[in-house]
């Protein structure tokens, strides 16, 4: 989506927005995991003895791992691509600005570096779930608005703002009390 500011009204709203995000990305990382896995079982006939799909395989199984665990399988999993990256850029023709292949290596390498990047973004979102739960715990509640930077689909940033309700009430107030004398005046001149 690329960069947006959202204002919430309450930590509800931003605690539900942080939820629905994350869920989704964590049903997207599933969805792909197992497109992985069936691409994979896929090539393993034809492709069982060559180099990419072996590293793929090993790279597959610390994948599964990182459903369990994402915190620590993120730099093994970053390391599994760099060295995959390097050697395997055989299966890929550069076409102007795009890189193209025709190979099950080439899904298998466009699958992997969705699903890293999905579960980077999930474990951001992790995170600032519990910057905004310190938050709740500082008891700021309904006196502020809670604007949101967000890169990428991500919350990178927030702005505590006080409300501005409390000078909107005595507006409101002072209006009334101007206005009201006034409407009962009206019928006393004619």
């Amino acid at each position: 989506m690329g960069t947006e500011i959202h204002t919430f009204t309450s930590l509800k709203d931003l605690t539900e927005y942080l939820a629905i995000q994350s869920s989704q990305y964590k049903a997207l990382f599933e969805d792909y995991s197992q497109w992985l896995g069936t691409v994979m079982r896929d090539c393993e006939a034809n492709h069982k003895n060559d180099e990419w799909f072996q590293k793929s395989a090993t790279i597959q199984k610390n994948l599964k791992a990182q459903s369990k665990k994402p915190a620590e399988t993120d730099k093994t999993k970053k390391g599994g691509k760099g060295a995959k990256g390097k050697e395997e850029t055989s299966c890929w023709v550069q076409s102007g600005d795009i890189a193209i292949s025709f190979t099950e290596q080439g899904q298998t390498e466009i699958l992997f570096e969705a699903i890293e990047k999905i579960n980077t973004k999930v474990q951001e979102f992790e995170k600032f779930k519990g910057t905004v739960q310190q938050l709740a715990r500082l008891g700021l509640g309904a006196t502020v608005n809670y604007i949101v930077y967000i890169e990428e689909d991500v919350p990178k940033k927030i702005v505590l703002k006080q409300k501005a309700t409390a000078k909107g009430d005595e507006a409101f107030k002072f209006m009334a009390e101007l206005s009201v004398p006034a409407y009962y005046c009206i019928p006393d001149n004619p």
